[in-house]
């Protein structure tokens, strides 16, 4: 660990997947180099992976596995990883509907997933501690722009000085506020809900997305015959559905998904919280980097946002290691960013257009939409196009360039 005041190279602040996913992916570089790497989480990693009913998990898109075999931990991951190998997306009660399948699509799976905690382990087993310096239990109180960088002053009253800083600290990034880097909100007007189902049939790595008047539902595949829903309601009605019994609410998701998987016989702690699209207005400075749900939040129905992240991750590491340039280097970061541009445009517009789209309740709006469906069915291209960017395969990573 360095000592109580030092200088690095790279600050990492957020320890999260995000963060820790950018230390593993400069990790050997860095090595190469003698870059000495930060990683400052206020939260420590709990004492091992315990497997849970309960857990939170994330859809990880096939080009996200292609990612994490490039810092050699997916065959870690993928030990308790769910792949998908079918998606039912629908209008419920009409009759757009279209089906993805990895086979159409040439690939093992459309993506997996994985509880958090699983995800977290494997990356903090991989960091090695000469080069990633964990700080853990540890808060940036405040960050200074320096000559040459950053000073950051952390709450134990140790002060850490780098040439980058990168911001993975979360949606409600208090640094990217205080330094004056103003985000942009989109309210959706909705509540997620999320849990841990179980249903009577099984799932056969099949993942639903369906979307109504009252709001999208995503029903995720999980090992032991487990799904992970996330249910959009408005906050009136997601606040009542998280207080009541389990018989209710499981006779409420009955009838707004189905029988596609049979009867629901359970369900875990349920959660929720706002939804809205969040969006930095800046993402790179001289030295200094926004990245994660800092640097763009989005619904998570259409399971884009992590896998967005971890996409921005590869490229500024790759470009990172590519130059000759010290890491906070400002042409360097605009370099980064601007590769990264149309990706995020793409993907961040995919997410909320989807969302946006299936929110009208206009009768014009259900028809075009529902013979949009139709048509993804019917139309391979398109179809194809549609299942790329559900895969995390538009981008430059997914088509092999990266």
């Amino acid at each position: 660990m360095p000592p109580e005041s030092s200088h690095v190279d790279i600050a990492i602040v957020g320890g999260g997947l995000v963060g820790a996913s950018l230390a593993l992916a400069l990790q050997d570089g860095a090595r190469a180099r003698g870059w000495r790497i930060a990683l400052i989480e206020p939260y420590p990693p709990g004492e091992g992976y315990q497997p849970s009913y309960d857990a939170r998990s994330s859809a990880l898109s096939f080009g996200a596995r292609q990612i994490y075999q490039r810092s050699g931990v997916w065959h870690a991951i993928e030990r308790h990883a769910q792949p998908i190998t079918h998606i039912h997306v629908s209008d419920r009660g009409r009759a757009g509907a279209t089906r993805l399948n990895a086979a159409d699509e040439g690939v093992p799976a459309l993506g997996y997933v994985v509880e958090n905690a699983w995800i977290g382990q494997c990356l903090w087993d991989a960091l090695d501690d000469d080069v990633i310096h964990w700080r853990r239990a540890s808060e940036v109180a405040s960050a200074t722009a320096i000559e040459g960088g950053y000073s950051l002053a952390l709450r134990d009253g140790s002060k850490l000085n780098a040439s980058l800083v990168v911001l993975a600290d979360g949606g409600r990034s208090s640094l990217r506020e205080q330094l004056g880097i103003h985000a942009r909100r989109t309210p959706y007007d909705q509540h997620a809900l999320i849990a841990n189902v179980s249903t009577r049939e099984p799932h056969r790595g099949q993942a639903f997305e369906r979307f109504s008047d009252e709001g999208p539902m995503a029903l995720l595949p999980l090992t032991d015959n487990r799904s992970a829903l996330v249910w959009t309601r408005l906050p009136a009605e997601a606040q009542r559905l998280l207080v009541c019994d389990e018989k209710t609410f499981l006779d409420e998701l009955q009838q707004a998904f189905g029988y596609r998987l049979g009867a629901f016989t359970q369900v875990g702690s349920r959660y929720h919280y706002p939804l809205e699209l969040i969006e930095s207005t800046e993402q790179v400075r001289p030295h200094l980097v926004v990245l994660g749900n800092a640097a763009h939040s989005l619904h998570p129905v259409a399971g884009q946002g992590f896998n967005l992240s971890l996409r921005d991750v590869q490229a500024l590491a790759d470009t990172l290691l590519g130059g000759a340039t010290a890491p906070g280097d400002f042409a360097t970061l605009q370099r980064y960013h601007q590769g990264q541009l149309a990706d995020q445009y793409l993907t961040v517009g995919f997410s909320h257009q989807l969302t946006r789209m299936f929110a009208h309740r206009e009768a014009a709006v259900v028809a075009g939409r529902n013979f949009g469906l139709l048509g993804l069915d019917l139309l391979p291209p398109a179809k194809s196009w549609f299942a790329r960017q559900a895969m995390g395969l538009g981008s430059r990573i997914g088509r092999g360039r990266s």
